[in-house]
């Protein structure tokens, strides 16, 4: 455990290091310096406080990655920010860097993947706030704001489950009109060898493509289509 805190905490410190290397952290200080300024319990106030408290310099870019662990509870520490990116997988993020950190906590942390799997479901079920910035919410009460994003749309969860076996379904559709397609000409063969192999080949995958149909359809009396392929 403690070793992978501090891979990961070299690796985030590493990551630090290059970003301020290329950009001008300067204009991203003073936004911090604006944000201390706020009245306590803001969600500004409360994103300058906990990087006074971490002693954390600001990254430039990352102040909308302040802003989630603020509004979402998660420590600024190794494993809840792996936490974090789980919630935010759930939660519609699937950024490269969302998903490779991600991945990198999986395998530094398979004790915890039970939580981590609690965490990505209750980002199903929470408004989606990825496109959230600092400014948008900066005057707003952390703890209020907070209980109006968090675990809020049930329905979110069988939408996500819904779109997986559409996506299941389509594939399947998909398999089977490509295994037909390319059975059809050894249909026409001289070999009974090949009408067999064919044949059953054929029939694989007609029942692939049936089986997609049909769940496909059934999917869409309960989901919009346009949702399926949101």
């Amino acid at each position: 455990m403690k070793l992978s805190n501090s891979i990961i905490h070299i690796t985030f410190k590493t990551t630090v290091s290059v970003i301020r290397f290329f950009k001008n952290p300067n204009a991203s200080r003073q936004q911090i310096a604006e944000l201390r300024e706020l009245p306590a319990g803001t969600v500004g106030k409360e994103i300058a406080t906990s990087l006074d408290e971490h002693n954390y310099d600001v990254v430039p870019g990352f102040e909308s990655h302040d802003l989630k662990h603020i509004i979402l509870d998660y420590k600024m520490t190794p494993i809840d920010e792996i936490r974090m990116q789980a919630f935010m997988i759930g939660n519609g993020n699937l950024a490269l860097p969302t998903l490779a950190i991600f991945v990198y906590g999986l395998m530094l942390f398979p004790n915890k993947w039970r939580q981590l799997y609690h965490d990505f479901k209750l980002g199903l079920i929470s408004k989606p706030i990825k496109h959230l910035t600092v400014e948008d919410v900066k005057n707003e009460n952390a703890v209020d704001y907070r209980k109006t994003i968090i675990g809020v749309n049930q329905e979110n969860e069988s939408i996500f489950f819904a779109k997986l076996l559409g996506m299941a379904s389509l594939g399947s559709i998909g398999a089977g009109v490509l295994g037909m397609l390319i059975s059809v000409p050894f249909l026409f063969s001289a070999y009974v060898e090949d009408l067999i192999g064919a044949g059953f080949a054929f029939l694989a995958a007609a029942v692939l493509f049936a089986a997609g149909l049909i769940s496909l359809t059934v999917l869409g009396n309960k989901v919009k289509l346009k949702e399926l392929l949101a």
